[in-house]
Order: structure tokens, then C-alpha cells, then sequence
């Protein structure tokens, strides 16, 4: 998968909108790892949660072209509008939503779900401090306070042919997260992991059918 053109953001941009960091890179290099499987079940519906720059989405909006319709929201109006702009610039179509996660959406519809969560242990406060760029990362107890909230809601939101994809630090427990929706009824795999500057990054795909 090519990464998407962002030299149309600026410093004033990254002052409001969570960067692409080592994370978001992962992230595109566990879809390029699936991108057969992701094509094999012809995805109709795809969204990101939390767009942020609008890199993932736009990436495999490139990669998959017209066969599908690509989704995206964000709390912080900033990231919608820069979202916009990054699939605009890789001439990619992109409805974006301003929204808290996906909750505005009807069940059972989309067939990629994309999240890269605030992930980092902070106060329950921060989260809340505001609807900027500090709710890109502030993740609450554990780190898992918006995640958890999400884990509760894909399996009514994710088509029965579904991926979801989801992004973990090992202070998220991953093990505790994988249990969750085991329970649920989704099988799980471990798509790639790195370690980088005192995190270690792991990405799950987790689906209602074996893959």
C-alpha cells in the first residue's frame, strides 16, 4: 500500500491533529499484510474511527479504489476538516462524520473497522479535558477507557463477514482484551507488533468467522 501525500499539512495542522507517529505506520503495514484477505471479502462499508490526519483511511482508499464506500470520524472538528483535505490531496473519497466513535451509525453494516484508540495511561480527566488534540491520545486507566467503550459496541456494528482492527500497548493487556471478545464470539489474531521508543505496539485483527 502506498502511504498517502501529506505535504499539504502544515506545523499549525500537527498543533491540532495527532501526527502519524509509529503507530499509524504500523497500523498501515498490518492492512498491506491483510490486503488479500481484505479483498477476498469484498468490503462494501469501511470506516476509521478517530481519522485524525485521515492516513489509514485515505490509504486504503488508494489501495482498494472504487469497490467500496470509505467512512471516517472524529470528535475534534480540526481532524475532520484535515481528514478531508488528506483524501481531497490523494484524490480518494472520504465521507467524513464529526462524532463521538460511531455511535450516530446503524448496526451491522460496516465490513473494515479501523481504530487506533488513545492509548496512553492517563487520568480519567484528561480524556474529557477537551474535544482537541489531547483526545487523540489520553486513554484513561489503563489506557483502555475509549477502547473498552468501542469493544462493547463493534460486534453491533460489524458486518458477519467483518474485520475489525485494533490498535494495543502492553499496558492496554492486550491478554484481557482478547479475552473480551473471545466471549463475544470473535475469533483474534495478532497481525504484527513492534517495539518502539519504550511501547510495544501489537495490532489484532478480530472477525466473527475463522480466517
Amino acid at each position: 500500500m502506498d502511504t498517502p501525500n501529506l505535504s499539504h499539512l502544515t506545523l499549525k495542522d500537527y498543533e491540532q491533529v495527532y501526527e502519524p507517529a509509529e503507530d499509524s505506520f504500523l497500523m498501515l503495514d498490518a492492512l498491506e499484510l491483510d490486503l488479500t484477505l481484505i479483498r477476498n471479502i469484498k468490503p462494501l462499508l469501511i470506516i476509521e474511527i478517530g481519522s485524525g490526519s485521515g492516513i489509514t483511511i485515505t490509504a486504503l482508499a488508494k489501495a482498494l479504489g472504487h469497490t467500496a464506500q470509505y467512512f471516517a470520524t472524529d470528535i475534534n472538528p480540526y481532524a475532520c476538516d484535515v481528514t478531508i483535505k488528506t483524501s481531497i490531496q490523494n484524490n480518494t473519497q472520504i465521507e467524513m462524520f464529526e462524532m463521538d466513535l460511531f455511535t450516530n451509525f446503524r448496526s451491522n453494516i460496516f465490513d473494515i473497522i479501523i481504530f487506533n484508540p488513545p492509548y496512553v495511561v492517563t487520568e480519567s480527566s484528561e480524556i474529557f479535558l477537551s474535544n482537541g488534540i489531547e483526545r487523540s491520545w489520553a486513554g484513561g486507566s489503563k489506557g483502555r477507557e475509549i477502547t473498552d467503550r468501542v469493544l462493547l459496541q463493534v460486534k453491533n456494528m460489524l458486518s458477519d463477514k467483518g474485520l475489525f482492527y485494533l490498535v494495543t500497548i502492553e499496558e492496554n493487556d492486550p491478554n484481557d482484551i482478547c479475552n473480551i471478545m473471545k466471549k463475544q464470539g470473535f475469533y483474534f489474531e495478532m497481525v504484527i507488533e513492534r517495539k518502539v521508543r519504550g511501547e510495544h505496539l501489537k495490532i489484532f485483527r478480530f472477525s466473527l468467522q475463522k480466517f
